[in-house]
C-alpha cells in the first residue's frame, strides 16, 4: 500500500520547514513545535514520523548523505575509486570541509544532542572509517584510525564556525589548515 497523498506532503513540508528554520536560526532555537508550526502541522505528525529533532535532522541530511557516499563509492576519481593515494585523500577532505559548509546549522544540531553524538551515528562512523582508509593508503606507517578521528573532529561544524565569527579565519585558510593536518608523504616517519 502506497502512502497518502496527504501523508507525504506533510513530510515534505516538515522536511521543508527544518531546512528553512534551520538556514535562518540559531540551531539552539528551534524545536519541533517550531517545525510543526512552520510546516503547518501538528507535533504530533513530526514526532510520529520521525521521533524527535535528531531523527528530523538526519531526515533532512539523509539525502546529501547519500549523494556524497555514492559519489565516494562509485564516483569519477579521486574522489571515487581510482587516482593516487594522495590525490584520494585531500579530494575527500575537501570533500568533507565542503559538506560542512553547506550544511552547519544541521550538523551543529546532531553535535551535541547526546553523548559522542558526533562521532557515533552512521553518517560519521562511514566517514571515519573512509578518511582512516584514505589516510592508511596516503601513509601507511602513520595511525590513521587515531588520525581519522582528530582531523574528523577538526571537521566538527562548531569547529568551524567558531573559526570563521569569532577568529575570523576564511574559509581558505581553514582548509589549507585541515590539510596540513594529515602527513606529508615525503616526511620521514619517527
Amino acid at each position: 500500500m502506497s502512502p497518502r497523498a496527504d501523508a507525504i506532503r506533510n513530510r515534505a513540508a516538515v522536511l521543508d520547514a527544518t531546512e528553512a528554520l534551520f538556514r535562518q536560526d540559531d540551531p539552539g532555537r528551534i524545536t519541533l513545535a517550531r517545525i510543526a508550526e512552520t510546516a503547518g502541522v501538528g507535533k504530533a505528525t513530526v514526532l510520529r514520523r520521525f521521533g524527535d529533532l535528531s531523527g528530523l535532522v538526519e531526515a533532512v541530511l539523509a539525502p546529501r548523505v547519500d549523494t556524497l557516499r555514492d559519489a565516494i563509492r562509485t564516483g569519477n576519481p579521486p574522489l571515487g575509486p581510482g587516482g593516487s593515494p594522495q590525490a584520494r585523500l585531500h579530494t575527500y577532505l575537501d570533500a568533507l570541509f565542503d559538506f560542512v559548509l553547506g550544511n552547519g546549522a544541521l550538523i551543529r544540531a546532531l553535535e551535541h544532542r547526546r553523548p559522542h553524538a558526533y562521532y557515533a551515528n552512521p553518517a560519521s562512523q562511514f566517514w571515519i572509517d573512509e578518511l582512516a582508509r584514505r589516510l592508511h593508503g596516503a601513509h601507511p606507517a602513520a595511525d590513521a584510525d587515531y588520525l581519522a578521528y582528530a582531523v574528523f573532529t577538526a571537521l566538527r561544524a562548531d569547529v568551524i564556525d567558531y573559526l570563521r565569527a569569532e577568529q575570523h579565519m576564511s574559509t581558505d585558510r581553514i582548509r589549507a589548515g585541515l590539510h596540513s593536518l594529515v602527513p606529508d608523504a615525503s616526511a620521514p616517519h619517527a
